[in-house]
């Protein structure tokens, strides 16, 4: 299942890429960015509630709680940025400049969390570095 979600994932990152560069050409990134997430907000809330998962809301640990709100932080420091060069700059530069963020959860993952990189991974990854520069040449 959690293939299937990724995959569903890296599906509506790109059309949201999309969308958002086609929405974005006459309206200030900031405001887009800030109008997104009111949408975002909206509706991941709507899952909480219909699916019932609010109730779990009082066992979420201090932990939890630093951690999800620094992720929140970098998250809307990720989308500021993303959509100011989405605006400024083509679409077929700035999502490949953007999905290098790869780079940084691999190495992170192999370092923080222990996450092994066998020789076949690590081939895989360095075709995508390979791969990302070679589109922005």
């Amino acid at each position: 299942m959690w293939v299937l979600c990724a995959f569903g994932s890296a599906f509506f990152v790109e059309i949201t890429s999309i969308l958002a560069k086609c929405g974005i050409k006459k309206t200030d990134s900031h405001v887009v960015t800030a109008l997104r997430t009111i949408v975002v907000l909206f509706f991941s809330w709507l899952m909480v509630l219909v699916g019932g998962s609010h109730q779990s809301l009082s066992s979420i640990s201090t932990r939890t709680w630093f951690f999800l709100i620094v992720s929140g932080l970098s998250t809307g420091a990720s989308w500021l940025c993303y959509y100011k060069a989405l605006q400024m700059g083509p679409a077929s530069v700035v999502v490949p400049i953007d999905k290098l963020s790869l780079v940084v959860t691999v190495i992170f993952s192999y370092f923080v969390f222990h996450e092994k990189l066998n020789k076949k991974s690590l081939c895989g990854f360095i075709c995508l570095i390979a791969g990302t520069l070679l589109m922005l040449l």
